[in-house]
């Protein structure tokens, strides 16, 4: 088993966090001093500098997420930082750029939400750039879902059109972005007409207001279909979204925004003949490194955008973050950044 290399100034013993101690509103959502977290061999300890915050995490204070969640808990899927502590072999070293999400981290072990966090090291991705931590900090399951969407589950190539459902979501809006840098056609959609504005300055193509029936906007456009589709509105939209593809086009089924996560009385018949459907639910080695790379190269050179909707200083703004985002009044990612 290899030593483990630490930064220059050793972390302090105890941290500033937030913790649900027990499931219930903003409220549950306390600032408490707790011990730094050991590291694990094969872990990565992370100095937090910025997290998105998402809604699992909202799920998660709320307590309705699944059985492996346990209290108290600070939540936090993602983050982005400096490595504090790792194995000599792991690849890095202390005071590197990462970014880290998904893993269930936050949910069966303690997240971002805190001055330091440990997870394993196959979750941690390695990056260099100049931009500033509100904006790296808004990326990381952001494009980890969207990427991973549109590679692994789509196989988007250049010259394919593809349907966005819930098109002013984060994931949506990020998809977007990095589905036109492939070079496919976008159609996205919104359910309120003054929003469309918001997809056209993602790069989308034809901005659709989506009144819960799409097939024929679709097919007024492409009449034979699109080639892909990225399901992020759930169940109850998805039965009109595989009438919007192609025969031998792809449905990406990756997000529930609307809540249904299942369909009553499915039967396979639903799905048009020669339409595939297929699903994306990955993790952070679904990013990889030089994918991250080029994406922080196209957003410092001012090719992609990002959809940051505020940005909050301070483990004390977290209940605003949280309060914010589950209003939908501010489309985009609200990120934490934690001032030194």
């Amino acid at each position: 088993m290899s030593q483990g290399t630490a930064a220059g100034d050793a972390a302090p013993a105890t941290m500033r966090a937030v913790v649900v101690t027990r499931p219930g509103g903003l409220e549950a959502l306390e600032i408490k001093d707790v011990p730094v977290p050991m590291r694990k061999p094969g872990w990565v300890r992370i100095q937090m500098k910025a997290f998105g915050v998402n809604e699992s995490e909202i799920t998660t204070r709320k307590g309705e997420s699944d059985a492996e969640v346990t209290y108290p808990r600070v939540p936090g899927i993602e983050g982005v930082g400096v490595v504090d502590e790792t194995d000599e072999d792991s690849g890095l070293r202390p005071g590197q750029q990462v970014a880290t999400m998904m893993g269930n981290m936050g949910r069966s072990y303690d997240g971002s939400y805190a001055q330091y966090v440990t997870v394993p090291a196959a979750q941690v991705i390695p990056f260099e750039t100049s931009l500033p931590w509100e904006v790296v900090g808004a990326l990381p399951e952001m494009f980890q879902t969207a990427y991973g969407s549109l590679t692994t589950g789509l196989d988007l190539k250049a010259g394919q059109t593809l349907l966005i459902r819930g098109g002013t979501s984060t994931v949506g809006l990020s998809a977007a972005t990095i589905a036109k840098d492939l070079g496919a056609t976008v159609l996205s959609t919104t359910r309120s007409p003054g929003r469309a504005g918001e997809l056209r300055a993602a790069g989308v193509d034809h901005p659709l207001v989506d009144d819960g029936t799409l097939t024929d906007q679709v097919r007024a456009l492409l009449p034979d279909g699109v080639d892909a589709a990225l399901e992020l509105v759930g169940c109850s939209a998805l039965a009109d979204t595989l009438r919007t593809v192609r025969r031998h086009g792809t449905v990406c089924f990756t997000g529930a925004l609307a809540g249904q996560w299942t369909i009553p009385d499915f039967t396979p018949f639903m799905i048009p003949s020669g339409v595939r459907l297929t699903s994306y639910a990955g993790e952070a080695s679904d990013l990889p490194a030089d994918v991250f790379a080029h994406q922080l190269h196209a957003i410092a050179g001012g090719r992609l955008k990002v959809p940051v909707a505020k940005v909050y200083h301070g483990l004390e703004q977290v209940r605003d973050a949280q309060a914010d985002l589950e209003s939908g009044a501010t489309p985009g990612k609200h990120v934490v950044v934690l001032d030194d």
